[in-house]
């Protein structure tokens, strides 16, 4: 991806980031699930995104169907546990540690505007939840993984969105 723009991590915004961006709902997988699952029948979001392969494997076996998967095939920088999922559009990217890749970033808009699908990236999915929130129409709902304790639950108001935006005009450029 030689000469692609993309943006990088500071190392204040890596603190700030430590701290979930929505509702963190702290629990087994199946009691993060259940949530997820709970949240959705009752909000009925115009997108449900899902970020991470342990999200998505453990939302899958739980028979919650996203209209996006953003996965790295990685889960705690090791192998994730492979899954088995159906959907229509694959894209594939590539996104380094630490960066959002611009590359990344129209995939991941296209892959939400389409629905159903599934963005494999090449190399870390992580800051991919912020593109994740910024792409998708209000009222949708994107959920990352929380290492450790559970899930977090961003719904895509203007105010998340708006503040997003702030996060992301900050990074650092790199060409």
């Amino acid at each position: 991806m030689f000469g692609v723009p993309k943006l990088l991590l500071t190392e204040a915004q890596r603190q700030l980031l430590k701290k979930p961006l929505g509702e963190l709902v702290v629990g087994t997988p199946s009691e993060c699930s259940r949530k997820i699952k709970e949240v959705q029948d009752a909000e009925k979001p115009r997108r449900l995104i899902l970020v991470g392969d342990t999200v998505s494997r453990n939302a899958n076996q739980f028979g919650i169907k996203p209209d996006v998967m953003i996965i790295d095939h990685k889960e705690k920088r090791s192998k994730a546990v492979e899954f088995t999922y159906e959907k229509t559009r694959v894209f594939r990217t590539r996104n380094e540690p630490g960066t959002i890749d611009l590359l990344a970033w129209n995939a991941i808009a296209e892959a939400i505007e389409k629905g159903d699908s599934v963005v494999i990236v090449d190399g870390e999915e992580d800051l991919l939840a912020l593109v994740a929130v910024a792409a998708a129409p209000e009222g949708s709902l994107v959920v990352y993984g929380q290492p450790e304790e559970g899930v977090v639950l961003v719904r895509a108001s203007r105010e998340m969105k708006n503040e997003i935006r702030r996060i992301v005009d900050n990074m650092q450029r790199a060409d």
